[in-house]
């Protein structure tokens, strides 16, 4: 480990932000489709039970019943007939229940792919193991690309558009609707709507390599008036720099090999292979949910991707200190 790398460490307050961004869960929801798929599985989980407590009660029932027999057990013609009867009754009540579990789902899956009017585009691409998203306009000066972290507007169908770089994810956010698979050369989509504004946390829900489990994303549900001023500000170019070490920073990230990979809007940095970090400052974490977003953990990061995720496409570029602490004030600066 180099200076840089210890220094970068040092700086680093945690190895982890695994509550940065709150929790995920299926019990948990707030938009369509997710408040479909949570009345289902309510509705199942009750019938069952209730199927299972009558199932156990009249097992109890046979068993206080039975009497000890010493010839063969012989029934009378009523008896088979009452046997019979329910027997019968059990196998109707069996249909009756499958045909309206069949139909419940249906109908739960109908409203999985409602289209609206005025649907938000957005495509997200997985790669191991990130999140490129990039807002579709009707202009390209209206599109733009992120990292890891999805705005919304409430009350706004989103239709995201999912395609895989290289092998099969599966994009989740439990709070806002259900799983759906990102496949390599095949293009799928989910749609939904959050009801109240607030941060969800989703992540890839399929095995996907050796950081799969660190492969998490955040959705930002904002007031339709809120959602447009981040939009406005994520069109606009990098912020320039003020700071002499901001300022040399910008200067070693366009003549480093980090220019190769990212794209920072109004620099000649304009790498398309790793996340645009036009604003990556104001994002509220990095490395696809690992870190949360502060100036020591962007240079711990900077400084030694493979030691905190191991595998990852990002390679080591060497830094000295000064320049570490450059580089990682110039990102961290980008808001």
């Amino acid at each position: 480990m180099n200076r840089g790398t210890r220094v970068a460490f040092g700086l680093l307050p945690a190895l982890a932000c695994t509550g940065c961004v709150g929790w995920q869960s299926v019990l948990d929801p707030h938009g369509s489709p997710a408040l479909g798929l949570d009345l289902l599985m309510k509705f199942i989980m009750i019938v069952c039970a209730v199927v299972w407590v009558l199932v156990v009660a009249m097992l109890f029932v046979a068993l206080a019943r039975r009497t000890p027999r010493a010839e063969p057990l012989m029934l009378g013609r009523r008896t088979q007939d009452r046997m019979r009867i329910a027997v019968a009754g059990s196998v109707a009540a069996s249909v009756v229940v499958i045909s309206v579990f069949t139909l419940a789902s249906y109908a739960a899956t109908r409203m999985l792919s409602v289209v609206s009017d005025d649907e938000l585009m957005i495509r997200v691409r997985g790669f191991q193991w990130w999140w490129d998203v990039t807002y579709l306009a009707a202009t390209p000066k209206e599109s733009f690309r992120t990292a890891n972290e999805i705005h919304i507007p409430i009350n706004r169908t989103v239709r995201i558009q999912l395609e895989a770089a290289d092998v099969i994810h599966s994009f989740w956010v439990p709070s806002l609707a259900g799983k759906q698979d990102l496949i390599p050369g095949r293009n799928n989509d989910v749609r939904f709507s959050a009801a109240r504004a607030g941060t969800y946390r989703g992540q890839c829900a399929e095995f996907c390599g050796l950081q799969h489990a660190r492969m998490a994303m955040i959705v930002v549900a904002h007031e339709p008036d809120s959602f447009e001023a981040w939009r406005q500000s994520q069109l606009k170019s990098a912020t320039e720099p003020v700071k002499t070490e901001e300022q040399a920073g910008r200067e070693l990230f366009v003549a480093k090999a980090c220019s190769a990979c990212h794209t920072v809007r109004g620099t000649a940095a304009a790498g398309a292979t790793g996340p645009d970090l036009t604003h990556v400052g104001s994002r509220r974490t990095i490395a696809a949910g690992v870190f949360e977003t502060t100036r020591g953990s962007l240079a711990a990061w900077i400084a030694d991707p493979q030691t905190i995720k191991p595998g990852n496409n990002m390679p080591m570029v060497p830094l000295t200190a000064d320049e570490l602490h450059a580089v990682s004030a110039y990102m961290a600066g980008l808001k």
